[in-house]
């Protein structure tokens, strides 16, 4: 906690100094409220969770040729039965400890933390920025196997703002486009730091994109292309990497793995939207007797993937009835074991600045069975329960 408050100083102190004038305010208030319905053969109860945050942001220049960035967010999560589902856990990828918990495991549980905390300068060519983040790579919408700091899952319903990690990093842009970096991220531990360079091109209509270094002591190199052919959107992506701790608990399954994906995207005349994506996932089992062995792996700790197998086909098609109604879904095929996870959504604009989503997730698949009382998964997605609720957002 005095990290916390110390930190905090830090932060809030130069940006009192900027005048009224340069100071940006804004947030949000979000309502996630799920019925969790209890997994096959699992002996669990289902449950209600509610998770409530409220977020601040401030932004402003404090000298010339540069910005400050400060956001804090508060989360307030009521679960029946207490502890269902816990706080979120401290990333690898943050050194700094700016967050505290009360009443972990119980009823109501509270969680306030800074997400953004930096400072960006324009020196030397170059645009030089310091402190807690937010760091994004690749094209691919539904997930990215570019995208190797801090991804989204691929069955996120809240990907407005994208976590921060500690950082440094710096960007020089050139051309149409283009632009060359490098950025260091500093984990929770030595091992879990991360120094890639980057680039990214556009010629004749394409978008080139590539990374390499290393990522939390794993050698690694990805490339990719996005463009078109006439209406169709087309992106590529693979990243390769060396495995660490392999054959440890807690490391990753395979000596080497790739990740890599092709997405599609179409819209039609009436305003039908297809998006679908193949996803080879190198960093998953190829059984699902060795889906337990991934639950524990460095890959899923880390957040470099959460799909326990290794092909995939994913779905994201959506479609505007009223300029005030958008209905959408979500779909992950496991290829291998077929087993798959269905969301169709509806998201109606209350207002300007205020959402209205409803949802329902579907699990199926070959269900778990029992080795000595133990349940033992026969797929992925056959093993977890259904889902569903409301989401109201809030921007101001």
């Amino acid at each position: 906690m005095p990290v916390f408050l110390l930190s905090l100083a830090i932060i809030i102190a130069p940006t009192l100094s900027a005048s009224a004038t340069d100071l940006q305010l804004g947030g949000h208030l979000k309502s996630l409220n799920i019925h969790l319905q209890s997994p096959p053969r699992s002996g669990l109860s289902s449950g209600e969770v509610s998770s409530n945050r409220l977020r601040l942001d401030v932004k402003g220049s404090v000298f010339e040729d540069s910005n400050i960035e400060l956001s804090a967010e508060n989360i307030l999560l009521y679960s029946d039965p207490p502890g269902l589902l816990p706080l979120f856990s401290a990333s690898v990828n943050r050194t700094l400890d700016l967050e505290k918990n009360w009443n972990e495991g119980g009823r109501f549980q509270d969680q306030l933390f800074v997400d953004r905390f930096n400072l960006r300068i324009e020196k030397y060519g170059a645009e030089w920025t310091f402190g807690r983040q937010a760091v994004g790579f690749g094209r691919i919408a539904m997930f990215s196997p570019l995208d190797v700091i801090a991804p989204f899952p691929p069955d996120a319903l809240d990907t407005d703002v994208r976590p921060g990690v500690d950082a440094l990093r710096g960007v020089h842009y050139f051309g149409l486009g283009g632009q060359i970096g490098a950025i260091a991220v500093f984990g929770d531990e030595k091992e879990n730091n991360s120094y890639l360079a980057t680039f990214s091109l556009n010629t004749g209509g394409i978008d080139l994109i590539a990374i390499a270094g290393s990522l939390r002591e794993r050698e690694m190199g990805g490339f990719g292309l996005a463009g078109s052919l006439g209406g169709l959107g087309l992106k590529g992506e693979v990243t390769y990497y060396e495995g660490k701790e392999v054959g440890k608990a807690g490391g990753d399954l395979h000596d080497t793995f790739a990740i890599g994906a092709v997405e599609t995207w179409y819209r039609f005349d009436n305003g039908l939207i297809l998006l679908s994506e193949y996803l080879y996932n190198g960093a998953g089992a190829g059984d699902p007797e060795e889906y337990g062995e991934f639950l524990i792996s460095a890959p899923l700790r880390e957040g470099l993937s959460f799909l326990a197998g290794r092909h995939y086909l994913l779905a994201g098609p959506s479609y505007e009835v009223h300029p005030l109604l958008t209905v959408s879904g979500t779909l992950i095929w496991n290829l291998e074991d077929d087993s798959f996870f269905l969301r169709p959504l509806g998201e109606y604009s209350v207002s300007d600045n205020m959402v209205l989503q409803v949802f329902w997730s579907f699990s199926r698949g070959r269900k778990p069975k029992e080795v000595f009382g133990i349940p033992v998964p026969r797929s992925e997605f056959g093993s977890a329960g259904d889902s569903g609720g409301i989401f109201l957002k809030y921007f101001f």
